[in-house]
Formats: C-alpha cells, sequence, structure tokens
C-alpha cells in the first residue's frame, strides 16, 4: 500500500519509494527557486530491504508515493538450512524468509519475533 505526498512535506527518518523499492529518507537538500524555476529538492535515501543508497532530485511541489511500512510480531514455525518459516500473531498468516547463518542462529521454534512488512516484501528488524 502506498499513499501520495508533496515531496516538501517529507522530512528525515521517514520514508518514500524510489526506483519501486521503499526506502528510509537519509537527507534532504533543498536548492532555493532560481530566476526561472521553483526549488528542488534532492533526497538521499536507503533501501529497507536491499540496503542500496538511491537518491532524487525533484520540485518541491512535485507529487511523489510514501509506503505504508509496518512493523509486525510472528513466531518462529520452522528452521530448514537458512529458510524459517513464520506466523504472524495477529492474523495467523503464513511466510517465509530466507535468512543469513547468523540470523538463523538466534532462532528456534516457538520465540517470537518483529519484523516489517511494505509493498508485500517482508524482513526482520
Amino acid at each position: 500500500m502506498k499513499e501520495q505526498t508533496e515531496v516538501g512535506k517529507l522530512k528525515e527518518g521517514r520514508y518514500v519509494i524510489v526506483d519501486d523499492e521503499p526506502c528510509r529518507i537519509v537527507s534532504i537538500a533543498i536548492s532555493k527557486p532560481g530566476k526561472h524555476g521553483a526549488a528542488k529538492s534532492r533526497i538521499d535515501c536507503i533501501g529497507i530491504f536491499d540496503g542500496v543508497k538511491r537518491s532524487i532530485v525533484q520540485p518541491v511541489s512535485a507529487k511523489t508515493y510514501v509506503p505504508v511500512v509496518e512493523r509486525k510480531i510472528a513466531q518462529v514455525i520452522s528452521i530448514a538450512g537458512t529458510t524459517v518459516q513464520f506466523m504472524d500473531v495477529k492474523d495467523f498468516e503464513m511466510f517465509e524468509l530466507n535468512l543469513t547463518e547468523d540470523q538463523v542462529s538466534d532462532l528456534e521454534p516457538g520465540k517470537e519475533i518483529a519484523y516489517i512488512t511494505s509493498l508485500g516484501k517482508k524482513k526482520l528488524e
């Protein structure tokens, strides 16, 4: 799910969609309006799920999309190698995530863990 907002209303620490990827805003620099144009905003951000740095430059009055980022709790159901099966504790939705060895070593069946979901993607916090 995503919502539309103006670039000028974005703040550091919030989220924005860049290249169809939800990103957390790291810094915002706004240039003054010139002789022939409006003020421009340069937004530097990092992808929530892929960790890639991205930046966009748009007029302050332009519209952009902001993702709905939710924090939820899931219970570990089973572990098979680096694939872990989870169940959301509120709506009982089952899903699997491929994790790193370090992440898997901290988990055990029955343990509850926080995760982030946005635009159909999921990641452990």
